[in-house]
């Protein structure tokens, strides 16, 4: 081994001195104490110099210095300067540390072994960086699943993502000799040299490894604004490198990255900058990308960020401003959109311009499908000055689509509303005196006296928000009024008149908001108002207040604590347990609160029905128990009713489990109808739950260890849930689910009577008789325990399958009760969310056809005999994840589909399709459900009545 095994190469940068001290530091600090520090500094920044040379005497042989300028010729810059630290390196490999950065300390020694055992010439690992000064530093998102695991490969092909994402301008070194035997230095004539430095390492290395380890961080990400030029040029050098090379993919690639990369980022910041810096970057920006870029590049991206490169590469600054606008608020209309031959595009007169007409067509956003009351549109102010005391606001309220068009006849009322912001629903009205309709806007006019207007008390309520609000056809919408600080800085101060008077506060100062829209905040100027402000300071923080504040959040936290969970199950262990059952008392709950519906409401309606002598309890858990029968005894879950209720129930019936803190007591009865059969494995079964230690699996034992009945459909369910819930024998109650005695009443009404008039369900969500109901149900894909109610895509293109079969199919999304859907814009009754509906039964007799994946939902649904679609893009991997009780492509109730493709072409020729499953659906329908014969709510029910099982 020889005497110096990694060089660390530090150039002096815009940090300075201190900046400097850090990264030679850092090097010093590495486990791997065979490292040496070549310091490359310019003769001409003398603090710098001077603590190089400082640092070279502090640590003689692990710190050398070399002066661009003195005996080492004139500085040609940051790349002459690392290229006079390349020249003089003494190491086996060598690390070129940015400006700035600093290397963790086991980043030499993990680089240096990798390095070591794979006979790697490069090898990189993960690096961090900062947006900017206050910025929080993080690794790049790319480099998280580059950099996953260890790996080497012999050709740059084999890990695209290097050179498409910029990921190797930090955190790996190089051989010294690869480095000679190449010529590798830096582009003394290029801003980011270090760009095509990575490219060019990259290509010429003979094998390449990646490890995960975080090597350096503290590098600054570049400002497109600032140096586009530079970022552009770098970009199109490695570009001319990638196609000597004969890796044309990997520039294509590499194009479309620079676009999400370095473009869109460039255009978000458009909202935040002043409208001269707008204009300058963008013309800067159209004739730095003139002809260099080709625009299919961007026609893949989603449409509002389409439209927003479209108008960077065009150089139009105020169009770029708003489209940033709306990617940061999505489902805003910022420009005055158009239709032409039944496509919708962002401006007037992008359907003539062939060059942009795709990048302009945002039909799929669905905006023409919204009513105009249900757009959310962009309100800019245009003016914001002062006239005497008074405040004058201008703006501009976009119109989409010709709305409005017949304003002279019904004309909208406008005012503008201050709301009060973190004290509640206070509000005060401003008229607007001048409205004036233009083809695509509304320009308004409104003149404020604030003194006057907003009487705020003064304490409590220093901040209030503008919006202006329109009125038409009997619907309110309101729009917040986007500003630019240069523009709301000019109308100055206006006197305040607070109702506590004067000393709370004297002026009121319009400002723009972090979220860049126009508000103001009540001030103290003069000297009465800062003396009262200063002593009411004083009196809240000296010592007394002090300590009265920490006994108040004492007691808060005592009070708290008493309404916890943990409280609760100890006052519910140590008392109410104690208290005498209730006979004939009997607690519904249904998906832990979450609706009124599944087995539990099957059993309760039939209880109601035959009018059982049995109290019944239902618990809930949203805020309000809406749609919750209003014939029962309603608690609250986790409430004290509700555990009063629990502890003195003789039966628990639910579908999913009562809280596993409380315990089950010797005199009540727990009935599980469950939710559902079991494609996915479950219980002891699941990967997760075996991994668990011992006491999260005792925790799952004691929970299901209260289940003194369960009930199973099938033999199938005896072999899965029953056995991985541990569930003995004798608890099992065959009569198949409560819930599905309704489908399979819903069968025999079909043969008798047909399938019209449908369920009044159908008229109340506004469905049309010639119209296919198709009800899609996806399953959950997260991991239990990890919150509710979590909105996110879905797998299946909604807007797609409206826009295929919105004339003659409905279809009813159902999103799976710990998620919550995001439904795009569709055709006005061509898509309608039912995750908020309670019983699923009711839509599964509804639909004419099932879409669903892996939910237990088909295994229901089949006995209707009805047609299922399986869509299942992720089998493969869902099905390694979670596991599979049966292959479902083998055992399927009807066609797997595997892309969206498949998918609509089986719904489009479904007649044929359905014929070709109908046998593997009754015989899916008899395996699963071979026990639900129509009577088991019947038999629950009378299991209440009768204290066990009826045979």
């Amino acid at each position: 081994m020889t005497d110096v095994e990694m060089s660390c190469l530090v150039t002096g940068g815009p940090g300075g001195p201190a900046a400097l001290r850090a990264a030679v530091a850092s090097v010093l600090a590495q486990t791997l104490r065979a490292t040496e520090a070549v310091l490359a500094v310019d003769a001409s920044d003398e603090a710098v110099r001077v603590e190089a040379a400082v640092l070279a005497a502090r640590h003689p042989g692990r710190v050398r210095t070399i002066v661009a300028g003195a005996r080492t010729g004139p500085a040609g810059g940051l790349g002459a300067l690392r290229n006079l630290a390349l020249a003089e390196a003494r190491g086996r490999y060598v690390l070129v540390l940015g400006e700035d950065e600093q290397l963790e300390d086991n980043a030499c020694r993990n680089l240096w072994e990798a390095a070591r055992r794979t006979g790697a010439d490069l090898v990189a690992g993960r690096w961090s960086q900062s947006d900017g000064p206050s910025a929080k530093e993080k690794v790049p998102a790319p480099l998280g699943e580059l950099y996953a695991r260890s790996r080497t490969v012999e050709d740059i092909v084999d890990v695209p993502e290097l050179l498409v994402r910029d990921a190797l301008v930090a955190g790996f070194c190089l051989r010294r000799e690869s480095v000679e035997r190449h010529g590798l230095r830096y582009a003394e004539d290029l801003a980011y040299s270090e760009i095509l430095f990575g490219a060019r390492a990259a290509t010429t290395a003979r094998a390449l490894t990646l490890v995960p380890n975080l090597i350096s961080r503290g590098r600054t990400a570049p400002d497109p604004g600032h140096d586009l030029a530079g970022l552009v040029e770098a970009h199109d050098r490695v570009g001319r490198l990638l196609v000597r090379q004969g890796l044309t993919v990997l520039r294509d690639a590499r194009d479309r990255a620079f676009v999400t990369d370095r473009l869109l980022p460039l255009a978000m910041t458009f909202v935040t900058l002043g409208r001269a810096e707008r204009a300058r970057i963008a013309a800067e920006t159209a004739a730095r990308l003139a002809g260099r870029l080709d625009p299919q590049l961007w026609q893949a991206l989603p449409p509002v960020e389409r439209v927003c490169v479209q108008l960077l590469v065009e150089g139009d600054p105020e169009g770029v401003r708003d489209a940033a606008y709306a990617l940061a608020r999505p489902g805003t209309v910022v420009s005055p959109l158009t239709e032409s031959d039944g496509r919708v595009f962002w401006r007037p007169g992008a359907a003539d311009e062939p060059r942009s007409r795709a990048a302009f067509d945002v039909t799929e956003l669905g905006f023409q499908h919204l009513s105009f009351a249900r757009m959310r549109l962009l309100n800019r102010l245009t003016g914001c000055r002062r006239e005497g005391d008074r405040l004058v606001l201008e703006g501009r309220l976009v119109l989409p689509l010709g709305a409005l068009s017949d304003l002279s006849r019904h004309a909208p009322a406008l005012r503008l509303d201050f709301l009060v912001r973190d004290g509640g629903d206070r509000s005060f009205r401003a008229p607007v005196e001048q409205v004036r309709h233009e083809d695509t806007a509304l320009c308004w006019r409104a003149t404020v006296n604030l003194a006057g207007l907003l009487r705020a008390r003064g304490l409590g309520d220093p901040v209030w928000d503008a919006r202006l609000v329109l009125e038409t056809d009997g619907a309110e919408i309101v729009t917040d009024l986007l500003a630019e600080p240069g523009l709301v800085a000019e109308a100055g101060t206006f006197p305040a008149r607070p109702r506590l008077g004067r000393l709370c506060g004297d002026t009121w100062q319009p400002y723009v908001t972090a979220k860049h829209h126009l508000a103001v905040r009540l001030r103290a100027q003069r000297l009465p108002a800062r003396a009262t402000r200063a002593l009411l300071h004083y009196a809240t923080h000296f010592r007394p207040a002090r300590a009265l504040k920490r006994l108040l959040k004492a007691v808060r936290r005592r009070y708290d604590r008493f309404g916890s969970q943990a409280v609760k199950a100890r006052v519910y262990h140590r008392w109410f347990c104690r208290l005498p059952v209730r006979p004939g008392t009997v607690v519904f709950e249904s998906h832990m609160g979450g609706c009124y519906g599944d087995s539990p409401r099957a059993v309760f309606e039939e209880v109601r029905r035959r009018g059982l002598p049995l109290r019944c309890f239902w618990a809930y858990a949203a805020a309000s128990p809406a749609g919750f029968p209003a014939d029962a005894h309603l608690v609250r879950r986790w409430s004290w009713r509700y555990l009063w209720a629990l502890a003195r129930a003789e039966f628990w019936v639910d579908n999913q489990g009562f809280p596993p803190a409380l315990a089950k007591r010797p005199g009540t009865t727990y009935v599980q109808t469950w939710h559902g059969s079991a494609y996915k494995r479950m219980g002891f079964d699941e990967l997760r739950v075996r991994t668990q230690n011992a006491p999260q699996r005792l925790r799952l034992e004691q929970a299901v260890s209260r289940f003194d009945h369960f009930l199973v459909r099938s033999e199938h369910d005896e072999r899965t849930l029953a056995r991985a819930f541990r569930i003995p024998p004798h608890s099992l109650l065959r009569t198949g689910y409560p819930r599905n005695d309704v489908l399979l009443a819903a069968k025999a009404r079909d043969k008798a009577e047909g399938r019209f008039p449908r369920p009044p369900l159908a008229a109340a969500l506004g469905i049309e008789d010639h119209r296919k109901v198709v009800l899609y149900a996806p399953t959950f894909r997260g991991t239990p325990g990890r919150g509710r109610r979590r909105a996110g895509p879905l797998p299946l293109d909604i807007r797609r399958f409206a826009e295929h079969f919105g004339d003659t199919h409905v279809l009813l999304v159902r999103a799976h009760y710990l998620d919550a859907a995001e439904l795009p814009p569709c055709p006005p009754g061509s898509v309608v969310d039912v995750s908020a509906h309670h019983d699923v039964s009711e839509l599964l007799c509804l639909a004419d056809v099932l879409i669903t994946d892996y939910s237990s939902v088909m295994f229901d649904y089949a006995l209707l005999d009805r047609p299922i679609v399986l869509f299942a893009p992720d089998l493969d991997a869902y099905t390694a994840a979670r596991g599979g009780y049966f292959d479902l492509r083998a055992g399927a109730p009807g066609p797997v589909t595997e892309t969206e493709d498949e998918l609509l072409k089986v719904v489009a020729e479904l007649k044929a399709t359905d014929l070709a499953h109908q046998e593997a659906r009754r015989r899916f329908a008899a395996e699963y459900g071979s026990y639900d014969r129509g009577d088991a709510a019947r038999v629950v029910a009378d299991l209440l009545v009768t204290r066990r099982p009826v045979k």
